[in-house]
């Protein structure tokens, strides 16, 4: 089937199969950097924003997306460089493959949450894995990147 979105506020036509996920669709689309993990929404590679909301692309069915807004990190790509130079700065950035979908969180994060505690912080990014930084770094660079001082 055809469905209608916006990926980074861009008209697109996509064609899907009936038990297609997202993630698939938008590789397919050339979005690399929507990246598959875990298939178990466990991992959060996937991670893009559907109506600017953060949702784990590997969960949805492609074709309920249609007429949705869809953004990638290609989408807000000068709030991610700025965000990837704070996770840089602190150590946190070990082989990227993660980058993405973490960044794509804590994007959103920003968004939503006014002045989180480090409590709201591990609970918004519970879901997002990371095999290489142990996470320490990744936490500075989050309370960093958020203005975070306790």
């Amino acid at each position: 089937m055809q469905i209608e979105v916006t990926i980074n506020g861009k008209k697109a036509s996509l064609q899907v199969a009936n038990d297609e996920v997202l993630v698939d669709s938008l590789r397919k689309h050339g979005l690399s950097s929507v990246r598959r993990g875990c298939d178990t929404t466990c991992c959060g590679l996937c991670s893009v924003w559907i109506d600017g909301k953060p949702t784990l692309s590997c969960a949805v069915l492609a074709f309920r997306v249609n007429g949705k807004d869809i953004t990638t990190i290609e989408g807000v790509q000068t709030e991610a460089e700025e965000f990837a130079q704070v996770l840089a700065a602190e150590g946190a950035e070990q082989c990227g493959f993660c980058s993405p979908g973490f960044i794509m969180t804590v994007l959103a994060m920003k968004r939503e949450l006014q002045n989180p505690n480090e409590e709201e912080i591990i609970h918004y990014l519970t879901g997002n894995l990371c095999r290489c930084t142990g996470y320490m770094g990744q936490m500075r660079a989050v309370k960093k990147y958020l203005g975070v001082t306790a």
